[in-house]
């Protein structure tokens, strides 16, 4: 099944964009993503808390995180507890944890907003993601499960 999600175009500076896209969490908190195509795992804000379960490192399973700026921020594993893009279940992903306060920073200051992670290469893969920038549209398509949900 393919789900349209709406998506938000904000702009940080003149011309510099980034496609934002609106989260429902079990308990109803909204939060907002930022989509990042280069990204290859998807972030989540660790200071979020209420949010996750934080996943022990095993043998060989360290994140590594780079981007923009000085240094490996610290990064640890964690699973998202059940949310929503739009109409579209996620039951649980597993996440990079960082603390995003910087990224925070700058979001508030050029566009009065905060997020709460990135998504990244692999919720877009794994859904098989189409963004449509004319229309400001994400599709995802939802894998074929037996029964009646994805929820878990």
């Amino acid at each position: 099944m393919k789900y349209i999600i709406p998506l938000e175009l904000v702009e940080l500076e003149e011309g510099n964009y980034h496609l934002a896209v609106k989260s429902v969490f079990e308990d109803g908190t909204g939060l907002t993503w930022v989509i990042d195509t280069g990204a290859s795992k998807t972030v989540f804000d660790r200071t979020l808390s209420s949010f996750y379960i934080p996943v022990p490192e095993e043998a060989g399973t360290k994140v590594r995180s780079a981007g923009i700026g000085t240094g490996q921020p610290e990064t640890s594993l964690g699973r998202l507890r059940y949310f929503s893009l739009a109409e579209f279940p996620i039951p649980s992903l597993d996440v990079a944890l960082i603390d995003l306060s910087h990224i925070n920073d700058l979001y508030l200051h050029a566009a009065a907003r905060t997020i709460c992670g990135l998504i990244g290469s692999d919720l877009l893969v794994k859904y098989k993601a189409v963004i449509d920038y004319s229309r400001l549209k994400l599709t995802l398509t939802a894998p074929k499960h037996r029964g009646n949900t994805l929820r878990q």
